[in-house]
């Protein structure tokens, strides 16, 4: 196997083309080198990437701009994002312990499309888009569209993610991520589920999404909870609405980690912990 160092974007561009599908990205290594040396993946060539400057950083323009090399250490402590994004700042802090936070980048995480990756449920709620750099140009992608899934993508064997922009918490609104696992971080989540919804001054919901993920074979928003709870109060009988509709779109399986049965039987409380939440913040 060949290893590869890039110090520009413009030749890790240049090497991913030149490699394709023969070649594997290496940034912070959480996944990858794992993967590597288990024998899950056996590329040609490394190309390693995690220098580069250009790809990396927080940039703010409306929408938050993050370089594929961000980090979760960096999502879950810088006091802006935090601010802006208070559901991936927790998802990020939850990621591994911190050896895996200070070298584990938001790029890394999206492109390995695991079921199970806590930053995928509040990306996709803060309808998070990722752009895709190759000798061909850039396209930009949403989220949803982009993990086609378990560990799939839409990435083509030229591109190379270089950057993810979302949309900060509008006023009025409210964000959370909560995990369902034996320890809040270290271990990989059992269930996890970001919501985010936005109140009209009267307390009634005019906005909501919601996501999930190691339910199914991608982290995904559930379109029928999020109409449940729009127009509602959070009363019992939306709540309960917007949990049917969660279990109903969701398909866990039994691993050794949890069965397929008890992934089931928590949503609804853990959409009704992550709503009333999102409902005391906005009060605030």
């Amino acid at each position: 196997m060949q290893f590869c160092r890039a110090e520009t974007l413009e030749a890790a561009i240049e090497l991913r083309a030149e490699w394709g599908d023969e070649g594997r990205i290496l940034a912070g290594g959480t996944d990858v080198m794992v993967q590597y040396l288990h024998g899950e993946i056996t590329p040609k060539a490394l190309i390693h990437i995690e220098g580069i400057e250009a790809m990396s950083g927080v940039t703010i323009n409306g929408r938050t701009v993050l370089g594929a090399l961000t980090t979760h250490r960096t999502l879950g402590t810088t006091a802006t994002l935090v601010a802006r994004h208070p559901a991936l700042a927790a998802a990020a802090a939850a990621v591994g312990g911190w050896q895996t936070q200070v070298k584990g980048t938001v790029g890394g995480n999206l492109c390995n499309a695991s079921p199970a990756a806590d930053t995928l449920p509040p990306l996709l709620v803060a309808d998070a888009y990722v752009t895709l750099s190759s000798p061909r140009g850039e396209r930009r992608l949403a989220v949803g569209e982009f993990i086609l899934d378990r560990r799939t993508t839409a990435l083509a064997p030229d591109e190379l993610l270089t950057s993810v922009d979302l949309e900060p918490l509008p006023d009025g609104s409210a964000e959370v991520y909560v995990k369902l696992g034996r320890r809040g971080a270290m271990d990989v989540a059992l269930v996890g589920l970001a919501v985010r919804l936005g109140f009209s001054e009267d307390g009634v919901v005019h906005t909501a999404r919601i996501a999930v993920c190691s339910v199914g074979p991608t982290s995904q928003r559930i379109p029928d909870a999020e109409a449940a709870l729009v127009g509602s109060r959070l009363d019992a009988g939306a709540l309960d609405a917007a949990g049917a509709a969660l279990i109903a779109a969701s398909t866990p399986i039994d691993d050794v980690r949890a069965t397929a049965s008890y992934r089931r039987r928590t949503l609804s409380g853990l959409l009704g912990r992550a709503a009333r939440h999102c409902q005391e913040e906005s009060q605030k």
